[in-house]
């Protein structure tokens, strides 16, 4: 019933609003045979991609007021325009980051189902999700870049997360995606586990520009898409390549994010 439904194309002509009962009608009744189950846990939800009512209200989503450089939620609202500690402290090499959830809970399995367990059906929905929290700037950007894979890691996971992310981005937002011309050519050991300090280090000179690409970013407006923000070591390494071929803004762009102490 599904690869029916999903091979089913709408006719041309006066008979598109026919077909478009016709195959409403068919979802409703894979509906029966397959009916809609939250992406989490499982459990019957309302649409297909989608989560129940108890996952959905055990995500910390990050919303308004927060800092407009790092996207550190605020417990109240202190004004427009108001940013954080960290980022008067440590400005970031990126313009701004935003994400969509904090990383625990139901967010960081989402995470986990994607990256670890091949749950490759997930991205269309977290790519949705991150395209309302990109504050409009990924509509207002020239090109879409996922932080790339090394290729032995490539070659042993068969496919990289962020890419799956930006490439469902890319098509909401009608943005061009560049997945082949930021490289990863460091064979970097797992982030997980390391500190600030061993992170800058293991992802140092870990990235470069394709040989030939440097148009594709030289004044213009990216947004680098990874799956989850920690120190922003891996993303910061990643910006400064961007930065050094020309770009002119970079926005960072994660699903969740994780808080080192409270706000």
């Amino acid at each position: 019933m599904k690869a029916l439904l999903s091979t089913c194309r709408l006719p041309k002509g006066r008979d598109v609003i026919g077909g478009a009962i016709f195959l409403r009608a068919l979802g409703a009744v894979a509906d029966v045979f397959y009916p809609p189950s939250c992406s989490a846990c499982g459990a019957v939800a309302g649409d297909h991609r989608g989560l129940c009512g108890g996952c959905w209200s055990r995500i910390r989503f990050i919303e308004r007021p927060y800092c407009d450089v790092l996207g550190l939620p605020f417990s109240h609202d202190l004004g427009s325009g108001i940013l954080s500690a960290e980022a008067i402290a440590n400005p970031p090499v990126f313009d701004r980051l935003r994400s969509v959830a904090l990383h625990e809970g139901i967010a960081r399995d989402l995470v986990h189902g994607l990256k670890y367990r091949d749950r490759t059906d997930l991205a269309r929905m977290m790519a949705g999700w991150m395209f309302r929290a990109g504050d409009g700037f990924v509509e207002k950007a020239d090109a879409i870049v996922p932080v790339p894979l090394h290729r032995f890691r490539m070659m042993s996971r068969k496919f990289n997360q962020a890419a799956e992310l930006s490439r469902h981005l890319a098509r909401l937002a009608d943005r061009p995606l560049l997945p082949a011309t930021l490289l990863r050519v460091k064979r970097t050991s797992q982030q997980v586990g390391l500190g600030q300090k061993a992170r800058e280090e293991n992802v140092r000179s870990a990235f470069r520009i394709a040989e030939g690409k440097q148009s594709d970013i030289f004044g213009r407006r990216i947004v680098l898409i990874d799956d989850v923000y920690t120190t922003g070591a891996t993303v910061s390494a990643a910006t400064k390549v961007l930065k050094k071929a020309g770009a002119a803004d970079v926005t960072v762009l994660t699903f969740a994010r994780a808080l080192s102490g409270p706000i």
